[in-house]
């Protein structure tokens, strides 16, 4: 009986100390809670341009699609326009 208790406090610790049980997200599952969008910038044949409200991924694979030689994307920031007013 004794054996068991001990076996049972060892399980709890090593539980409590690698953070819980993690239950895997499911295939083709994304939590919408912990996505950030922001602007995408793709510079191609010395043009830069810029596409709103992407995550990083959608970034990251638009812009190998549209065979960008350089990009970037910025967090929570929607597309500079490069001047004022509009």
């Amino acid at each position: 009986m004794i054996a068991l208790a001990r076996a049972i406090s060892v399980l709890v610790l090593l539980v409590a100390a690698t953070g819980g049980f993690a239950a895997e997200p499911r295939a083709g599952e994304d939590d919408a809670r912990l996505v950030l969008y922001g602007a995408c910038y793709c510079r191609a044949a010395g043009a830069l341009h810029c596409t709103a409200n992407l995550s990083e991924r959608e970034c990251r694979r638009q812009c190998d699609e549209a065979l960008c030689d350089d990009w970037f994307w910025k967090e929570r920031l929607p597309c500079w326009n490069w001047g004022y007013g509009g």
